[in-house]
């Protein structure tokens, strides 16, 4: 149940933290190697510097967000597959969890210390970290925003043009923002799937939620920022893929050996 309520306060912050950006897009400072203070020289600079490297050698802003975006998550895949794990691990004694829960109902103190140890006992006994999954997000959040900031406050970006759309502009066809929002859902799908927590409003709220968020602020925003989104979520979903599918086999095998 933390593990639920930490991931949707960390949603409600990055909602709470690009809404606040909305207002203040055009007043950002442009990021250059004398701009000053910690989260400049050591987040936003050095992506905003990696861009270039790789705009000048491609001739391209936009293959350059391309490039870079697959280079920052292949670099989170190694956290990205923990946090996969753990939740899968959840997933697979939540039948036990719940009978702990069935059997330590009552909501007397004595009754619920109870409860909290069986379940510290089941948490051991199976390997399983229940916010282990948190940490790795934790850990991405800087990378992300600062990539974020990079993009807005790169002002070569914001004047090139990069296939049907200015980069500094929003995308005038949609096409990126309608991209965006559903791979975003269905990565949010895919990580659900086959979670017995699913059903919980929390989740549902997530699942929904983070699509809309994303579409509308893709709407909102220049384009760089919609191709930034829309490269990562389309990994992301890839990504997911290529390493639940694998674990879902696994357990099907181990069930059918059963």
């Amino acid at each position: 149940m933390r593990k639920k309520w930490l991931l949707f306060i960390v949603l409600i912050g990055l909602i709470v933290f690009l809404s606040g950006c909305t207002s203040s897009v055009q007043n950002l400072t442009p990021i250059t190697a004398e701009s000053t203070g910690f989260w400049n020289k050591y987040f936003v600079y050095p992506f905003s510097a990696l861009l270039t490297f790789f705009a000048d050698l491609m001739n391209s802003y936009g293959m350059s967000i391309i490039v870079v975006t697959v280079i920052i998550r292949l670099i989170l895949l190694p956290l990205n597959v923990k946090q996969i794990r753990s939740s899968k691990a959840m997933q697979d004694i939540q039948p036990e969890l719940k009978e702990i829960q069935k059997k330590y109902s009552s909501k007397d103190a004595n009754t619920q210390q109870k409860l909290q140890q069986e379940t510290m006992a089941l948490f051991q006994k199976h390997g399983v970290n229940p916010l282990a999954g948190c940490l790795p997000l934790l850990v991405q959040m800087p990378i992300l925003i600062g990539m974020y900031q990079a993009i807005m406050r790169t002002e070569a970006i914001r004047q090139g043009e990069f296939l049907w759309f200015q980069m500094g502009s929003p995308d005038p066809y949609f096409i990126l923002p309608i991209i965006a929002a559903g791979a975003t859902f269905l990565q949010q799908k895919l990580m659900m799937s086959g979670n017995p927590a699913a059903n919980n409003p929390q989740m549902t709220l997530m699942l929904y939620m983070m699509p809309i968020m994303i579409g509308v602020f893709a709407i909102m925003f220049p384009a760089a920022l919609a191709l930034y989104w829309v490269v990562g979520n389309v990994f992301m979903v890839a990504q997911t893929l290529f390493i639940r599918k694998p674990m879902m086999k696994d357990a099907s095998t181990g069930g059918d050996k059963k």
